[in-house]
């Protein structure tokens, strides 16, 4: 007598909110990857090779590669923000404010208040300062380090779930970052390219690139602890929890 096995293939079954974060987080990391490598590009290697670039080619230049990268820049760093903050609020501050039966309102409007303010004296600092690199590099690890501070130990929603605190940290890095290219670094380079292809060239165009470049540097090196952070959220609990 024989005995048939008969083996049955079953797909597992996603749910609409898991399909959801994987598309968010897809996005997410899309978005990121152009981000971060235009982010790059720019530091490494275009602000070093622009200085070698005679006056009468940068016209061409500008029209044919940094404005088209620009514009790549600034969308990608729009999506990626606002894709990860729709991930982070949704679904990993909602469940945390639904389980402890807290607000998620007020975590996500303690994190957007502490960051903006970041933001806008890193802004005042750099727009009306235009100090050396290495004094705004100071100042820039000393708001980021209190604004860190302040998020996690004071967080009505989830002091206790490493992916909160974590992407609280780093989000908060990426929405200083965000405001960088907005605010500073898109219309300061808008006025030199546009100033500079129509033949005339504004006036303050060093000190326009001057603070762009700031701007430029300080998210350079932002999105090293950015990186870090974002990985810290899902593998190295320890890095905020512990240190509470």
């Amino acid at each position: 007598m024989h005995h048939v096995v008969t083996g049955i293939f079953v797909l597992p079954t996603i749910t609409g909110a898991e399909a959801a974060q994987l598309i968010l987080r897809w996005f997410h990391f899309i978005a990121g990857i152009m981000w971060i490598g235009l982010l790059y590009f720019f530091n490494v290697v275009n602000v070093p090779f622009m200085k070698t670039v005679d006056a009468a080619a940068k016209p061409k230049i500008f029209e044919n590669l940094t404005l088209p990268a620009l514009n790549w820049f600034r969308w990608s760093a729009l999506v990626t923000v606002f894709v990860g903050f729709w991930y982070w609020g949704q679904f990993l501050v909602g469940p945390d404010a639904r389980r402890d039966g807290g607000s998620a309102g007020m975590t996500i409007g303690l994190f957007l208040l502490i960051w903006i303010v970041v933001f806008w004296l890193l802004y005042f600092v750099i727009k009306k300062a235009t100090p050396n690199g290495y004094v705004l590099g100071v100042i820039t690890a000393v708001l980021t380090y209190a604004a860190g501070w302040l998020f996690v130990h004071y967080t009505p929603v989830g002091a206790d779930d490493n992916h909160v605190l974590c992407i609280g940290i780093g989000g908060g890095f990426g929405i200083v970052m965000l405001f960088n290219v907005w605010g500073i670094i898109w219309p300061n380079n808008k006025k030199i390219i546009r100033g500079t292809l129509a033949g005339t060239p504004p006036a303050n165009a060093a000190a326009l690139a001057r603070q762009a470049f700031l701007a430029s540097r300080t998210n350079f090196f932002l999105s090293v602890p950015l990186l870090f952070y974002m990985a810290a959220a899902s593998h190295f609990g320890s890095t905020v929890i512990f240190g509470k």
